[in-house]
């Protein structure tokens, strides 16, 4: 524990977390991949648990919400039309002396915080990741995970509003991952 008695600092956490089988990191045979992480037994069935939980509550028990599971890969055109190729970015910014990169928002001077070099003008850094659909790395073939659950039901809503033959209001649930590419990555499972 750390010095003060009432406080678990974040990396025993992370240490208790992994000794009762609830999380590891991912890949940590081979050294482990940043902010990505396996749930183990005791987190796959906390996480079971969960989801279970709120699709009874928020879903099944009512008459006026209906579920859907969207596909993670997702066609350029839907990012497109959302605005999310153009401005779904985050400002970054890399030191000239170390090379590390930063998100520009998250720190609070022109200068390095960990070799105080000075840091390069701010360029747009796309929170999603790209890939490409089929054998062919073509612009026609570009797709993405998704970086929000969202879409998918926003380009669903006439097939559900048609194949259930709801009238409105009624909501739409979805339990799902979403995709970020951070430019910086942390902070255990929050955020990964």
């Amino acid at each position: 524990m750390s010095s003060n008695k009432n406080k678990l600092e974040l990396s025993e956490f992370v240490s208790l977390c992994k000794r009762r089988g609830f999380i590891y990191q991912s890949g940590e045979i081979y050294g482990g991949v940043g902010s990505t992480w396996d749930y183990g037994p005791m987190g796959a069935e906390l996480k079971r648990n969960i989801k279970n939980h709120w699709w009874e509550t928020f879903v099944l028990k009512r008459d006026d919400i209906v579920g859907i599971d969207t596909s993670i890969l997702t066609h350029q055109d839907i990012w497109k039309a959302s605005g999310h190729i153009e401005n779904f970015n985050d400002p970054l910014v890399e030191c000239k002396g170390c090379n590390k990169r930063w998100n520009q928002e998250k720190i609070q001077s022109d200068i390095c915080p960990e070799c105080s070099s000075e840091l390069t003008e701010p360029r747009n850094f796309n929170l999603m990741f790209k890939t490409f659909l089929g054998p062919i790395e073509s612009e026609n073939n570009i797709a993405y995970l998704r970086p929000e659950t969202a879409q998918g039901i926003f380009v669903n809503f006439e097939n559900v509003l048609n194949s259930t033959r709801k009238k409105l209001p009624f909501g739409i649930a979805q339990i799902g991952k979403a995709f970020r590419n951070e430019i910086t990555t942390g902070n255990f499972i929050f955020r990964t």
